[in-house]
């Protein structure tokens, strides 16, 4: 059965955007990058809230256009229009670039969706992370924390009514000292019927 991993950039205290949804902060040289790439070309698929989604759709889809473009950066744009993209939004009407979009997670068809064939689904987003954790559906955590501390922003997780259990599968410290933290989930909660998204 495929796995749906949370993954995310965040800052030593915990937050993945600034208090102004800043996030220059993020240290992605080469050597990240590339990591990212190696990554993400392994997913079956990219699973995001429309705000994430937004976000992607106006950089990704021409950024390797020019002759001076990184070749760490050519490479991901090809990867990110090509791979299969669901965004959960009730108000998007309209998503290019091998997008689906899908109104509420139901907690049903998602474990029918992880029991398709293909690679393992990559989730990121706030509000889309709360859904997910809520119902017991995150199976897998990559978390890069970065060598800063914001002080203010949005953290990644919200708070939560128990906690989730986890185990330590890997841990990598980049050149950069970026420091991946991988973690897989221990058990399973109970699922519900459906979720309301944060992100509109």
């Amino acid at each position: 059965m495929r796995k749906i991993v949370l993954m995310s950039s965040v800052s030593l205290d915990g937050f993945f955007e600034g208090p102004g949804r800043e996030l220059d902060w993020n240290l992605v040289d080469e050597e990240l990058h590339r990591h990212f790439n190696e990554v993400v070309r392994g997913m079956g698929g990219l699973l995001s809230g429309r705000v994430t989604h937004e976000l992607m759709a106006e950089f990704w889809p021409t950024a390797d256009a020019g002759p001076d473009v990184e070749p760490a950066i050519a490479e991901f744009a090809e990867i990110w229009r090509n791979i299969p993209k669901t965004v959960f939004s009730r108000t998007l009407e309209h998503a290019d670039w091998n997008t689906t979009i899908v109104r509420d997670v139901v907690p049903e068809e998602i474990m029918a969706l992880k029991e398709t064939p293909g690679g393992d689904l990559c989730m990121s987003g706030h509000d889309l992370a709360a859904t997910f954790l809520h119902y017991g559906l995150v199976d897998e955590f990559r978390v890069y924390v970065h060598p800063v501390i914001l002080g203010r922003g949005r953290p990644l997780f919200a708070p939560a009514d128990a906690p989730t259990p986890l185990r330590l599968a890997e841990t990598h410290t980049f050149g950069n000292g970026v420091v991946l933290l991988r973690y897989e989930r221990e058990e399973r909660g109970e699922q519900g019927a459906s979720a309301k998204v944060g992100e509109r």
